[in-house]
C-alpha cells in the first residue's frame, strides 16, 4: 500500500491498512469497550505513580500501560514549566505534571473526566496549580505551552458515548486537527508528549507529525498480547 500525499492528509480519513489488519484492530476494540463499560459500572480507585485517583463510570480508568506516559511526564516536566493536557480524563496526567511544579491546564470534553479531574486534583493536593476547562481540541485554549500532553484515541471510529470517545476519533479528525493547530500554542522551545499504539492506524500518526514539520523520538515502549498477536504502545517525544 502506498501512503496518502501531504495534501490529502487532513480530509476524510481512509485506513491505509490491510483489511486483516482492519478487522483484529475492530475485534480489539470491541473487547476493549466491553470490558472497559463492565469495569466502569462504579467508581474505581487507582494508586498510580504517587498519586491517588478516583475514577468515575464514563471516564477512562488508569490502564496496564498508562505509566508508558505518566513516567514520561514525570521525567520531562520542571518546577516552573506550562503544561497544557489535552484529553485530560481522570486528570492523571496533569496532577502528575503539577507534582513537578508546573502550571498545568487540563482539558476535555466529557463533563464527567472533567468533574473526575477536578476532584484528583483536590485530593492530591494540587488544585491550586491545576485549571480545568472543557475544550474541544484547542477552542478554549489561548496561551502557549512549555509542553503538551496527549493520550491520543486510538481508534478511527465513531464513538458511541462519551466513555468510548476517549479510545476512538472519528476519521481522525481530532488528531488531524491537533497536529494542524499545536504550533500556534507551543512557547519558543515547547515540545509535547503523545502516546499511541498499533492498535490504531500509527502510519498516519507519524506522517501527521512529519506533515507538521515535526520530528519524534521514543521516549518509552511497551507491549501487549492481544488474541495471538502483539501490540505495541509508544510514548513519542514530539518537537
Amino acid at each position: 500500500m502506498t501512503d496518502p500525499s501531504p495534501e490529502t492528509l487532513g480530509a476524510s480519513y481512509v485506513p491505509d491498512l490491510a483489511e486483516e489488519e482492519i478487522d483484529q484492530i475492530r475485534r480489539w476494540h470491541e473487547q476493549a469497550y466491553a470490558q472497559g463499560r463492565a469495569e466502569g459500572l462504579s467508581s474505581q480507585s487507582f494508586d498510580y505513580l504517587g498519586l491517588v485517583v478516583v475514577v468515575p463510570p464514563d471516564v477512562m480508568p488508569v490502564t496496564g500501560v498508562s505509566q508508558l506516559l505518566g513516567e514520561a511526564v514525570l521525567a520531562e516536566v520542571g518546577p516552573g514549566d506550562t503544561v497544557l493536557d489535552m484529553g485530560t480524563g481522570s486528570g492523571v496526567n496533569a496532577i502528575l505534571a503539577a507534582s513537578k511544579g508546573a502550571r498545568v491546564v487540563a482539558v476535555d470534553i466529557n463533563p464527567h473526566a472533567l468533574a473526575a479531574a477536578r476532584h484528583n486534583a483536590e485530593l492530591n493536593k494540587l488544585a491550586d496549580l491545576v485549571e480545568v476547562r472543557h475544550s474541544d481540541v484547542f477552542s478554549a485554549v489561548a496561551e502557549r505551552f512549555d509542553l503538551i500532553v496527549f493520550d491520543l484515541p486510538f481508534r478511527w471510529f465513531a464513538p458511541r458515548d462519551v466513555f468510548e470517545a476517549a479510545m476512538t476519533d472519528e476519521n481522525y479528525a481530532t488528531m488531524t486537527r491537533f497536529f494542524s493547530e499545536a504550533r500556534q500554542h507551543l512557547a519558543p522551545g515547547g515540545r509535547m508528549l503523545i502516546f499511541f499504539g498499533t492498535s490504531g492506524d500509527i502510519g498516519y500518526l507519524r506522517r501527521l507529525i512529519s506533515k507538521e514539520g515535526f520530528s519524534a523520538r521514543v521516549l518509552a515502549e511497551g507491549e501487549a498480547v492481544r488474541g495471538d498477536r502483539k501490540v505495541e504502545y509508544f510514548s513519542y517525544l514530539v518537537s
